[in-house]
């Protein structure tokens, strides 16, 4: 069953919300069912939590009546997560890192080492709402040794001669950071990345192997995964000046935000609309968002925790 609320319900439903806003142009036979239609004919409306109707049922969600990612008001929230309260908890199943001030949400304790990859995963229900666009921010962390998406086996092979079943499928553990899929099966959303250096190349190799697909010198863009396409970000959050790593949370320079960037890193911090990603489907759909926090090695070799996101939809 859809979601069903005609307007005279509605006027209702914004007085409980606190909501003082004039109606506009909506008659009984309209549905409201989601903060697009709430903008749509309460277009003075603020940015705030409003009630809506779901299978009989009264939800309460945020709308962002602002405009984000290129586009007006009316973006509901499905996602939020701010690890600078205090008070917000890791999502169940993720694991808590403090380091430098900063609080994050990194994979399940994994064992194994170099090859032992895995994914921690949380879902958001859409709750009925259609939509045809994504918009969205996230910000983490590189913990020590990720390389972004890099195909092959850390044996000292020629790059690219090596593909692991892993790297070509969305479903696995194909990147060293966060993945943003819809639907079951899994369909791509946003990829963000995390490389290992953001000035240099890794001091075994001088290849540029380990960086981001978009830092210069980087072969990983000639084998980047189809299903990501561009719709990816991708930054380092180490600076090491002996070209190597720590097994540290590089707290000091959050990942995704265009700032703080290396010298090799032009092309990822001026991606258009950073922090913010954004996703036109081809298609309108109820899919569930999912987030998941991947690497290809054990947590105790890499991870990139993440402290904040919001996902909004329309």
């Amino acid at each position: 069953m859809k979601s069903v609320l005609f307007c005279t319900i509605v006027l209702n439903l914004l007085i409980i919300s606190s909501a003082s806003v004039p109606l506009q142009s909506c008659s009984n036979g309209d549905r409201i069912s989601s903060c697009k239609d709430i903008k749509k004919y309460w277009p003075n409306s603020s940015s705030k939590n409003y009630n809506i109707v779901y299978e009989g049922e009264i939800r309460n969600v945020y709308c962002n009546m602002e405009e984000l990612c290129g586009s007006g008001g009316g973006w509901t929230r499905l996602a939020y997560l701010d690890m600078t309260d205090s008070t917000q908890n890791c999502p169940p199943g993720f694991r808590l890192y403090q380091s430098g001030g900063v609080r994050a949400c990194g994979r399940a304790t994994s064992s194994g080492g170099r090859l032992s990859g895995s994914c921690t995963s949380v879902q958001f229900p859409s709750n009925g709402i259609n939509y045809s666009q994504v918009c969205g921010r996230v910000v983490g962390y590189q913990y020590a040794s990720t390389d972004a998406v890099y195909p092959g086996n850390y044996s000292g092979e020629t790059y690219g001669s090596v593909i692991r079943p892993n790297y070509n499928d969305i479903n696995s553990y194909y990147v060293d950071g966060v993945s943003i899929t819809r639907g079951s099966p899994r369909q791509h959303v946003w990829t963000l990345m995390a490389g290992l250096l953001e000035s240099s190349n890794f001091t075994l190799f001088n290849d540029g192997r380990y960086l981001c697909p978009c830092s210069q010198g980087s072969p990983q863009n000639s084998t980047l995964q189809s299903f990501i396409g561009n719709d990816y970000f991708c930054e380092s959050g180490n600076s090491d000046a002996n070209r190597d790593f720590r097994s540290i949370l590089y707290a000091s320079d959050p990942l995704w935000d265009g700032k703080g960037c290396g010298s090799l890193e032009g092309v990822c911090c001026a991606a258009p609309g950073l922090p913010w990603f954004n996703k036109m489907l081809n298609t309108t759909t109820t899919d569930y968002l999912e987030l998941r926090v991947c690497a290809d090695q054990g947590t105790q070799d890499e991870d990139v925790p993440v402290s904040y996101y919001e996902l909004y939809v329309k």
